[in-house]
């Protein structure tokens, strides 16, 4: 190619996309008005996709034989109404891997059977480190016993607050607050709306460059990955999966937010050997800046859940390095890039392994 495929990269159609999808909130369940922004996207760039019958969207990305799913989930971790107290304040349950101690005091919007949107706040009960005696201050969150949503409204009994038309498995969003410094890009929802601009700007790549694709790929926007069914259901003649989803940093990981890595086993078990040889040979070929990395002893790719729903498939899975998994999050634009230049070289002819 003229010139190497990192510098294909868009970075600002990249952060204009992510920044977009960041404005679509998309608890797991709360997939369509998201849903309906891709495939309005698909379509721009030129696309024909289709939506599954449960939520997800499938692209058609071009190529003959072989076929490869690429996935990129839309769902964000977040809470629902477990019941309302006797304040008016809201009892939460986590839907998906949120934390209590990664969301207390965060900002949050509270999705009503019929339509309404109200804004409130996580919360410790007592509320105020002035006034909280020092063994409650010391006691850990817990959704069940010390920790609620807070309304913006003047609520202070249940009825009051069902009157709003508040109910049991209301969805309850939390804020983003993406911020851009030096590169750094600071963020919830880094998993995975990050990676979804980035297979958005790999499909944008190839229509306007018009390029040839070494086999059939399959783009797919899933919508369940946050607990575990995002894809049990795949196009019936796929071959390999690949997902893109963040990869977590720590003290005992190689992922480095500059970096792509290609993951070698997650805590359910290791990828397909030959497929991540084959990426990692991409890597080299490509001239891509990667790690290889393992990541346990809680962490699983929507590739993971193809396998167990029984499909004959190998599955691999790439993507930045971030920290703060799960809470407010941070990776770099480097990451972006390189997990972009991955991707979109697997799927070349002329860097084919």
């Amino acid at each position: 190619m003229e010139k190497n495929v990192r510098d294909f990269f868009e970075q600002a159609y990249t952060l204009n996309a992510f920044q977009a999808l960041l404005g679509i909130d998309s608890t797991t369940g709360q997939f369509r008005e998201v849903q309906n922004w891709i495939v309005e996207e698909a379509k721009r760039l030129g696309y024909a996709p289709r939506e599954t019958h449960k939520g997800g969207v499938i692209v058609d990305l071009g190529g003959e034989g072989d076929p490869l799913v690429i996935s990129a989930h839309l769902d964000d971790i977040g809470l629902m109404v477990r019941k309302i107290n006797a304040d008016g304040t809201l009892n939460v349950c986590n839907v998906g891997g949120l934390y209590p101690f990664y969301c207390m005091t965060e900002n949050v919007r509270v999705y009503t059977g019929d339509g309404q949107v109200y804004t409130g706040t996580v919360c410790r009960t007592p509320n105020s480190v002035h006034v909280t005696e020092e063994e409650l201050r010391a006691t850990p969150g817990d959704y069940r016993k010390n920790v609620c949503v807070v309304l913006d409204m003047p609520v202070h009994s249940a009825a009051e607050t069902r009157a709003l038309g508040v109910e049991t498995g209301d969805m309850i969003a939390l804020e983003p607050r993406f911020t851009l410094s030096n590169g750094y890009i600071k963020s919830r929802f880094v998993d995975d709306k990050a990676c979804v601009a980035v297979l958005l700007n790999v499909m944008k790549t190839i229509k306007e460059r018009n390029l040839t694709l070494r086999r059939k790929v399959y783009a797919y926007f899933a919508c369940y990955e946050e607990i575990g069914h995002g894809t049990t259901y795949l196009p019936a003649d796929t071959k390999d999966f690949l997902a893109l989803d963040i990869a977590p940093t720590g003290p005992d990981q190689n992922s480095e937010e500059h970096l792509v890595s290609i993951f070698c086993k997650d805590s359910r078990f290791p990828y397909h050997y030959e497929m991540t040889a084959e990426l990692r040979e991409t890597a080299k070929r490509a001239g891509v800046d990667y790690v290889m990395d393992i990541f346990t002893p809680h962490y699983g790719t929507d590739g993971d859940a193809s396998v167990t729903a029984g499909y004959d498939i190998r599955h691999a899975a790439i993507g930045p390095g971030t920290a703060n998994s799960h809470g407010y999050e941070r990776t770099h634009i480097d990451g972006l890039r390189n997990t972009y230049a991955l991707t979109l070289a697997y799927i070349l002819p002329q860097f084919k392994p």
